[in-house]
């Protein structure tokens, strides 16, 4: 049996380090494809040591002629690819007024336009097979913006109308290619540690704080069951997105009072944070960040409301059973009194 052909962006680090790992656990053949040569380094060695099959491909995704140079040399080397996951971002932490415009699109470019190109390549080929699934790692800022993230949070609110409208599309050709989306919340990972940030105090998640294994696993979670248009993670995604839908005019006044100092720790940035907008910080000269930040003893292993979203159907059928149950059981106590 063909073992499966799975390719990540921005595997060398975070989420994506994480997402590589689950998929090595697996025994999946992995395409690794970054710009940090050390961070690629150690990824290798993670896939390797839960004995998968890995493949280093350094690219930059902003550039149309590397992915599509990277989709050919994957497939001639592992075989054709079943799974893409765009994970791969970059962003700027400061005042939409402190962002010069080469830095705005340089983010827009890595991490919407990056996922564009990257999804344009693969899924000529998946077209071509009528077979393949395509994972859009996004955000709760997909839905929700907010302050000192301008430049992100635009570049994934793209690839939210982007991955809406291309589901459409394959809907409508009834086609057996999946395109899903996994909305992540505020994850423990390195970018606090590399962005490129204007703020005066270190950069932080906006709490509550995820451990990068938990949207690792909803990724490959949404892999295995591409049905769903998107997956969100976190209770704080699921309660942000239903309030914003609600009352967004409300939530951006909570957010104008509370979002400048959630995104900080209140200790002054280390003026030496490397800044990877332009050149990586896991590449030559730099060194390997792994998947976890520095948030360890705040970030939360696990959501009890992932497991709900996976499973929501069975469990609204044992709900409603166990309703039915005591109902009856109600029903037989009224009847024998």
């Amino acid at each position: 049996m063909r073992r499966r052909v799975v390719a990540v962006t921005g595997a060398s680090g975070g989420v994506g380090r994480a997402v590589v790992r689950e998929f090595a656990k697996r025994g999946d053949s992995i395409a690794l494809l970054s710009r940090g040569e050390v961070g690629l380094s150690a990824a290798v060695d993670d896939v390797r040591a839960a004995g998968a099959t890995a493949m280093v491909v350094p690219v930059d995704v902003a550039d149309h002629a590397q992915i599509g140079a990277a989709v050919e040399r994957i497939e001639n080397e592992l075989g054709p690819i079943d799974i893409w996951v765009n994970s791969a971002f970059t962003s700027v932490f400061a005042p939409f007024a402190e962002i010069s415009p080469e830095e705005f699109a340089r983010v827009t470019e890595v991490t919407y336009l990056g996922a564009v190109y990257a999804t344009m390549a693969v899924l000529r080929r998946m077209r071509e097979r009528d077979a393949g699934t395509i994972v859009q790692v996004g955000s709760t800022l997909a839905y929700r913006g907010i302050p000192l993230q301008s430049a992100y949070c635009g570049a994934k609110h793209a690839m939210q109308g982007f991955h809406e409208s291309l589901r459409c599309e394959l809907l409508h050709d009834h086609s057996n290619v999946h395109v899903t989306m996994v909305q992540l919340p505020a994850v423990n990972t390195p970018q606090f540690s590399w962005v490129l940030s204007r703020l005066p105090e270190r950069a932080q998640p906006v709490p509550p704080i995820y451990q990068p294994e938990v949207a690792a696993r909803a990724v490959v979670f949404a892999a295995d069951h591409p049905d769903r248009r998107e997956y969100w993670v976190g209770a704080s995604t699921a309660a942000t997105l239903i309030v914003n839908a609600v009352a967004p005019g409300l939530l951006d006044r909570y957010l104008a009072r509370t979002g400048f100092q959630a995104q900080q720790t209140g200790q002054p940035k280390d003026p030496d944070q490397p800044a990877n907008l332009w050149e990586p910080a896991d590449g030559n000269g730099g060194r390997d960040f792994g998947a976890h930040g520095a948030f360890d003893q705040r970030a939360k292993p696990r959501s009890m409301q992932v497991f709900a979203s996976q499973h929501h159907a069975a469990l609204l059928g044992a709900g409603a059973a166990a309703v039915a149950g005591l109902v009856a059981t109600l029903g037989r106590k009224a009847w024998k009194s």
